[in-house]
């Protein structure tokens, strides 16, 4: 049968992957857990002004990368490009607008049309946080750096870096704008194509730029916090002290801006050497989002972590993979008799908690023996007419071919299988 593949960007998760993807859906639902974080799960398209007034319409996301579709109502729709500002829409409608806390996570599949490369999909999964609600806090923006960390180490990721930077508050950034423009300026026809339409449209985007050209102009550029007020540089100083009070390492980089608009305050990004040339794992930050029909911007603090990166390092690192499930049992018929008693044990056998396996067809032993093999199931039971006579029959652990007797009921199979596991 030809192999039908999925369009580029996007890929398929068998079984045997599937593992390690909930492997980490289960670690970020223990340690948000622990710091009083709940799971919210929004659609998965919203109405494309939900990004557009969120994320800023001169962010790269919305310019570039959005899915947008319009549907038969006329209504202009866009698969979500990163799961924050379909958080924020869901909690505007709560309390967390009137300044109430709302601690939540997500996780799920995010679309963004990007040219895919390792660890870069236009079909991508996020794990994020999101702390929404209260007024900028130090201790808060601290707090989601530390559960991000903690969640890292959770899945078995060690040696990442840690980034951090202040982006000040919109009125720190006029000064701040005015002087990179004009460090930025004479430099213009040497830099790449994007940089120069992104001085008038948004200078901060030039600090984003990786290309090589441009490289040597953003690290000679004046650090934007050195405009800003004084309560701001206080602000992020207390954040600083927090992290080293809990002991975790960082590197202030004057040049993270992250490529969302809505950012103010802290950002942050973690990266590791196990991803290659695009190193980011996850990033962040205290955020200030606008959103249609609200007259103020609701405030919060978050994180998100791409999952596709999180295994790729998890592999670079040497991280076993939990295995794919497998049967506990294969339960193998000789005759009609015999796989109609299989086809009611095996039903209560799952019921009881055992993964069992059948075939349902008429089958030789031969057949069934390499289907429990393929199958990896742990332990065999074979029944014909002379077991179910006896109502006996002898349990086989495929892995060395010993055999234990067991008597054909199921506190006889599952008394077995208990000691078989204490040996």
């Amino acid at each position: 049968m030809p192999k039908i593949a999925p369009p580029p960007g996007v890929s398929d998760i068998f079984p045997d992957e599937a593992a390690a993807w909930l492997q980490l859906e289960s670690a970020a639902r223990k340690v948000f857990g622990l710091y009083g974080f709940g799971e919210l799960r929004t659609p998965i398209f919203e109405f494309t002004e939900v990004f557009q007034r969120g994320l800023g319409g001169e962010t790269e996301v919305v310019q570039k990368e959005m899915y947008t579709f319009e549907d038969r109502g006329g209504r202009s729709l866009t698969l979500r490009p990163e799961g924050t500002a379909g958080v924020m829409r869901a909690l505007a409608a709560t309390d967390a607008a009137n300044g109430v806390e709302h601690r939540v996570f997500y996780m799920g599949p995010m679309f963004r049309g990007e040219r895919p490369a390792a660890g870069r999909k236009r079909q991508f999964h996020q794990v994020g946080v999101e702390n929404v609600g209260r007024p900028a806090s130090p201790g808060l923006d601290a707090e989601a750096i530390a559960m991000l960390c903690h969640f890292l180490e959770e899945i078995g990721i060690t040696g990442f870096n840690l980034l951090i930077n202040t982006r000040g508050v919109p009125s720190d950034r006029p000064a701040a704008e005015q002087a990179l423009a004009e460090h930025f300026r004479p430099h213009l026809a040497e830099m790449c194509e994007d940089c120069r339409a992104r001085i008038d449209r948004n200078v901060w985007r030039i600090l984003d730029c990786k290309q090589a050209c441009c490289r040597p102009f953003i690290e000679a550029a004046p650090d934007p916090a050195q405009f800003f007020s004084g309560e701001s540089r206080a602000y992020f100083q207390k954040v600083c002290d927090l992290l080293t009070e809990q002991g975790i390492p960082f590197t202030v980089d004057p040049r993270l801006v992250r490529g969302l608009d809505y950012y103010v305050h802290t950002v942050f990004e973690l990266t590791h050497s196990g991803l290659g040339a695009q190193n980011a794992i996850a990033g962040g930050g205290r955020y200030e989002l606008q959103l249609p029909g609200l007259r103020t911007p609701i405030p919060g603090v978050g994180f998100a972590a791409g999952m596709e990166r999180l295994l790729i390092v998890r592999d670079a690192l040497g991280v076993t993979p939990p295995s794919a499930p497998v049967p506990k049992l294969y339960l193998a018929s000789l005759g009609d008799a015999a796989l109609a008693f299989n086809t009611a044990f095996a039903a209560k056998l799952r019921h009881a908690g055992i993964s069992t396996a059948i075939d349902y067809d008429a089958k030789s032993m031969k057949s069934q023996m390499r289907a429990a093999d393929r199958m990896k199931a742990e332990f065999t039971l074979v029944i014909g007419d002379s077991e179910l006579e006896a109502q006996a029959a002898k349990l086989k652990h495929m892995a060395d071919g010993n055999e234990i007797p067991v008597t054909l009921s199921l506190d006889g199979v599952l008394s077995a299988l208990a000691a078989a596991e204490t040996k």
